[in-house]
């Protein structure tokens, strides 16, 4: 992206960064000159081949490995991290109503799409506090939701569950807490539908429900990383959302919601 954002020299960390909209982002973010810190859990992956990062893993369920991961972050990327972009989660693949899922599964999949988030904004907001004028002044946490948050998604009630969590209690509770830290700062989401990622490969080679998921969807195509990549930037820019606040911004080409029932079923 040509046009000026704001964003350059500016500290983001991006967790999930190893992930298709993570490494989408952490490309774009490069580009337009932040210092980006790449949140990473067991494995670097394609992070390894990337100049001018720096890599920190960190479990996001742990609270000591999060304080940690800002630390490390300030200590090694020169000062308090400005725009948090939480990007990490988990969507469990076999498809499992809740009257069938173990407690096992829900619990893991909201320690990772929610406790994590969690630690990770409180983490980020104490170490906000110490930190310079400039830094406060271009601070945004910009949560990644989903289609499942707004209109549910059968079989994965904890994954729907935790998206919408992020999408409206967290976004709208935060928008009023940052700013009495950063009062410019500001809480949104950028929730996409399908997005042709590692995550939801296989989903995708299915011709049958990748015709049902579009079937409401009047661009009548997938998502590419690089889509929700370029919605996450423009709204952490400071230039361009500077008065963007408390939003849940949709990239779903205009989903209206499931086909429940469809044709034949």
């Amino acid at each position: 992206m040509s046009l000026d954002l704001g964003l350059k020299d500016v500290h983001v960390l991006i967790t999930g960064a190893a992930g298709g909209i993570g490494l989408e982002t952490v490309h774009l973010f490069r580009e337009i000159g932040a210092r980006v810190t790449c949140h990473y859990n067991t494995k670097l992956g394609e992070l390894s081949n990337i100049p001018d990062i720096v890599p920190v893993q960190a479990d996001v369920r742990d609270e000591s490995s999060v304080d940690r991961l800002f630390r490390e972050a300030a200590q090694k990327n020169g000062g308090p991290v400005s725009v948090l972009i939480v990007n990490h989660g988990i969507w469990p693949t076999n498809d499992t109503p809740l009257a069938d899922m173990e407690l096992s599964q829900w619990q893991n999949t909201l320690a990772v799409n929610l406790t994590g988030p969690f630690l990770l904004c409180r983490a980020y907001q104490r170490a906000l506090r110490e930190a310079a004028p400039p830094v406060k002044d271009t601070a945004s946490i910009i949560f990644i939701g989903s289609t499942a948050g707004k209109f549910g998604e059968a079989g994965h009630g904890d994954y729907a569950a935790s998206k919408s969590a992020l999408m409206q209690g967290m976004t709208l509770t935060l928008k009023n807490e940052l700013v009495r830290i950063a009062p410019r700062g500001r809480v949104n989401s950028v929730s996409p539908g399908w997005v042709a990622t590692p995550m939801a490969q296989e989903a995708l080679k299915d011709r049958a429900f990748v015709d049902r998921a579009l079937a409401t969807t009047p661009l009548q195509k997938v998502a590419s990383p690089v889509d929700v990549a370029r919605q996450i930037a423009v709204t952490a820019s400071p230039l361009l959302s500077g008065h963007v606040n408390g939003m849940n911004i949709m990239v779903d080409g205009g989903m209206e919601g499931r086909l429940l029932f469809p044709p034949g079923s």
